[in-house]
């Protein structure tokens, strides 16, 4: 047999796993650039707060922490499941005594000062994870993980209110968190599943838009908590489905899954 056919012979009978995972981690190190730049948004929007504090400028302050927030809910896709450790320091909910919520509830609350310890270490935190993901392993099945329970909580304790009830911008971390499901699954995993499995791929992706569209909304008041629970939970269904198509399990929803 010659080595042309024999290496026919070792690429047919290689695992379906083994054959995806080349593209799908060339696709994982694509998302590092954008997840990169949502991180850098936050900690962008956590200097401009700090600075607003120190102008005794609460108005902008305030603007600053709602502008630092959509970089920050973009990027739960990756946080909860990669850096549990930071993702609790920066955005432990509902524990409302450090992190972002430790700063909306001095910004937002009742006198609405002393917010500038809190600041500090929320852009240590934030500076510190910006660092982390230059040297981090994005793995496919981790980041798939991710985006399965980022959509899942959305349906769940999100559509419940929300986490940014002082500040009122409940809605928009919903509506940022949709976002980054959406860049997430396009940048590294919609290609692959579009390659096996058409009908499906489509599937999914019209998935991803129901639950955008459930969450563009005015307001809370408009918000149809059933109907973006079963969006939710459909759009997971579908993720299930689709892991196996490129050669990986069943996404996980426990926190700090691997």
């Amino acid at each position: 047999m010659s080595k042309l056919a024999l290496l026919c012979m070792v690429l047919a009978l290689a695992p379906a796993s083994q054959a995806g995972a080349a593209p799908l981690e060339a696709s994982a190190e694509r998302y590092r650039a954008p997840l990169s730049e949502d991180i850098g948004q936050a900690l962008a929007g956590a200097r401009t707060l700090r600075e607003c504090l120190a102008a005794n400028d609460l108005a902008g302050a305030r603007r600053a922490w709602i502008a630092a927030r959509v970089g920050w809910e973009r990027s739960e896709v990756f946080t909860s499941g990669f850096v549990p450790d930071l993702d609790r320091d920066i955005d432990a909910w509902p524990d409302a005594s450090h992190g972002f919520h430790g700063v909306e509830a001095a910004l937002f609350g009742a006198g609405g000062t002393g917010a500038a310890r809190e600041t500090e270490a929320l852009i240590a935190h934030l500076a510190d994870l910006q660092a982390e993901i230059v040297r981090i392993d994005l793995a496919p099945q981790r980041l798939l993980n991710g985006i399965a329970r980022l959509t899942f909580e959305i349906g769940g304790n999100k559509a419940d209110g929300g986490e940014s009830r002082l500040s009122g911008t409940s809605l928009n971390d919903m509506q940022s968190n949709a976002d980054g499901i959406a860049l997430a699954w396009r940048v590294i995993f919609a290609e692959a599943v579009e390659t096996t499995d058409p009908k499906l791929a489509t599937a999914v992706a019209a998935g991803i838009a129901r639950l955008q569209a459930a969450v563009a909304i005015p307001d809370l008041r408009h918000l149809d908590a059933e109907k973006l629970r079963g969006d939710s939970e459909e759009l997971v269904a579908l993720l299930e489905r689709a892991a196996p198509k490129i050669g990986l399990s069943k996404p996980m929803l426990e926190e700090g899954a691997r």
